[in-house]
């Protein structure tokens, strides 16, 4: 938090020289276990500033479904602070805040947190941007808040990317917060676009597009907009996923007469056969260790599998039901999430891979494409109701659901990008 990374905010005013786009809402139900109860103070002068950092603060808290708010008014001063008036209130931490313009154009952001309980400062922030990246700002304060009060770290400020459809004549591929606001046209295309992925270091989106009247894998530079063909061989190229070191990705290709599972270095070079079954391998995925997770019909039925990353000891991960594909596996490495088909529903599960035990974490019936938070603590995920395609999220235990709509058109296949550091 004490250093801007770079690299993204070339990346945002890249996108935003596309023009801001229609803002998504977010429908939340349910709440955290042990909820935190915690005041966030209206900032001192914030009206001076393009958004209310205060108001996006408390927005993203709330989402999290980890904390309940306590209104606290404004407070102007972050000296002398009445921890026994805030206690007593039922906060057990505080959030204040200053805003000023400074010489240069810039908004000044101060802010503190406060444990009311131990009577002491938590942490604080001082940071100096453009007026176009006060919400940045302020999903860094909900992401220290997040940090310090639950000791995980807040995926706030991260971004996500997803495809929107208009009636089947055009598509979008979209940037935008992690709250769907500020939303970002990466790609418009007459033909479909699907299966964007991150890269690991959040500057690049990989994605198949059927630009060429055939699925082919591109890698597209988010700060200076330049594409890259990854993987154009005959027959179908599709399911691009980065590698943890970013300098490659797996893709499932057709090019030898049914689909396996490659790798290929981010330029296109080094094309590699990683799976080898008479079946098809599908939707890799890579773990933090590097070995891959993917869906294989070589028991007759989509099951889920494990292997190296170099494609030795294929074993079977799913055993429950007959249909389980897209397999996404959370940063620590500890829980598989995957869509799961039964009793004619298509739903988000859970597994703990060190148990074996899984969850069921979502009620709708049509459900693809899960992605985890870069903090292991929320899955987004595709899905559909009223006829409407649209993006939900879920904490991994299930208590926390939110769901992303828009006005116009059907949004899906999202990916949740990395932390910046």
């Amino acid at each position: 938090m004490k250093k801007l990374n770079q690299a993204i905010l070339s990346a945002t005013l890249a996108l935003a020289a596309g023009g801001a786009l229609a803002q998504m809402r977010i429908e939340i139900s349910g709440v955290g276990s042990n909820q935190i109860p915690v005041a966030v103070a209206g900032f001192a002068d914030e009206n001076i500033a393009p958004q209310q950092i205060s108001a996006i603060i408390k927005a993203d808290l709330e989402r999290s479904g980890a904390f309940k708010l306590i209104d606290a008014g404004v407070i102007t001063s972050m000296s002398n602070i009445d921890y026994g008036t805030w206690k007593a209130k039922g906060a057990d931490a505080l959030v204040v805040g200053t805003v000023a313009k400074s010489a240069a154009g810039d908004f000044e952001v101060r802010y503190k947190l406060f444990d009311t309980v131990k009577q002491s400062e938590l942490s604080q922030l001082n940071v100096a941007r453009a007026p176009q990246f006060t919400r940045l700002t302020a999903h860094n304060i909900a992401d220290d808040v997040y940090l310090k009060l639950t000791g995980i770290r807040g995926a706030f400020s991260t971004r996500i990317a997803y495809v929107k459809e208009y009636d089947k004549r055009h598509y979008e591929l979209l940037v935008a917060d992690a709250d769907g606001e500020g939303e970002q046209m990466a790609l418009r295309s007459n033909e479909p676009i699907i299966s964007p992925s991150w890269s690991p270091d959040g500057t690049k989106v990989a994605y198949v597009s059927f630009e060429q009247k055939k699925p082919v894998v591109y890698v597209q530079n988010l700060i200076n907009r330049a594409r890259t063909v990854v993987a154009n061989e005959k027959g179908s190229n599709s399911s691009p996923v980065w590698a943890p070191t970013g300098n490659k990705l797996a893709v499932s290709l057709s090019k030898d007469g049914h689909t396996q599972i490659y790798t290929v270095n981010a330029d296109g070079g080094n094309l590699k056969r990683v799976s080898n079954s008479a079946g098809i391998d599908s939707e890799a995925n890579f773990a933090p260790d590097g070995s891959i997770y993917f869906m294989s019909d070589r028991s007759g039925g989509p099951q889920i599998y494990r292997m190296n990353g170099d494609g030795g000891d294929a074993k079977r991960v799913t055993f429950t039901g007959n249909y389980n594909i897209s397999p996404r596996v959370s940063a620590d490495g500890k829980t598989l999430a995957y869509i799961s088909r039964r009793d004619g529903n298509y739903q988000l599960y859970a597994m703990d891979l060190a148990s074996g035990q899984e969850q069921r974490l979502s009620d709708s019936t049509d459900d693809q494409y899960p992605s985890f938070a870069p903090n292991g603590k929320y899955i987004m995920y595709a899905t559909q109701a009223g006829g409407r395609k649209s993006l939900a999220v879920v904490s991994v235990d299930g208590r926390v659901k939110q769901r992303l709509t828009t006005q116009a058109g059907n949004i899906k296949e999202p990916t949740w990008g990395p932390f910046m550091q």
